[in-house]
């Protein structure tokens, strides 16, 4: 990106770091599986069912980031005597084997029987949607080390603007999973998407183990 003259230079670096880190944060949050999500309910959700479900896990997943970020790392060094590098590698971990079995299987989470229409949503918002879909083991682990190399409010920001990508591409799930199924193009799109998920993994355990014998 070059500079805009309207932006002094460290509001530009800002403002690149933030975009950045906010694409690293989009492709851990992973918006592929949550349109699987929603759209292979059983039985199939209505509009306001999906409005509520993606605004409110949305929210509740900032908000479960955004303090982590703030008061994660303190957390864990003070309270759990873990180091930021054993975070970035255990997050590593989790976050590979679900991409990898996005490449082998074609789907990010193993199949389960629907548990029908509830009555209240809150519940499917917080868990799973929430967490762990939105609020992940790798993303957590982002959050908390991007606080570290970047600051709060950096991170924060880039969190909030990677989730309400997201949360849009949420609203029009099931006009995303008609219009990919017309080619067939969701298989070979989550098989792609866990690839590029898996390499992030990896590289998120190579930063940890450069971290920890360095």
């Amino acid at each position: 990106m070059l500079p805009s003259p309207f932006l002094a230079a460290g509001e530009f670096e800002f403002l690149s770091r933030m975009i950045e880190n906010a694409l690293y944060l989009l492709a851990l949050l992973n918006p592929v599986s949550k349109v699987m999500f929603l759209s292979s309910y059983d039985p199939p959700l209505k509009r306001r069912h999906i409005f509520e479900l993606s605004w409110k896990s949305s929210l509740a997943a900032l908000v479960i980031l955004i303090l982590l970020a703030g008061a994660g790392d303190l957390l864990l060094t003070r309270i759990f005597r873990v180091e930021l590098y054993s975070l970035r590698i255990t997050g590593g971990l989790v976050v590979f084997m679900i991409g990898w079995s996005a490449v082998r299987e074609g789907r990010f989470h193993p199949k389960s029987e629907s548990p029908g229409m509830p009555e209240n949503f809150t519940d499917i918002s917080l868990v799973p949607l929430a967490a762990p879909l939105i609020a992940g083991p790798g993303t957590i682990a982002a959050a908390i080390s991007g606080t570290a190399e970047f600051g709060l409010l950096s991170t924060s920001l880039s969190l909030a603007t990677a989730i309400g990508v997201n949360f849009v591409i949420m609203l029009f799930s099931p006009a995303i999973n008609a219009f990919l199924g017309k080619f067939h193009a969701l298989g070979p799109l989550i098989r792609l998407t866990g690839l590029i998920i898996a390499a992030v993994a990896v590289q998120m355990i190579i930063t940890g183990i450069k971290d920890c014998v360095g």
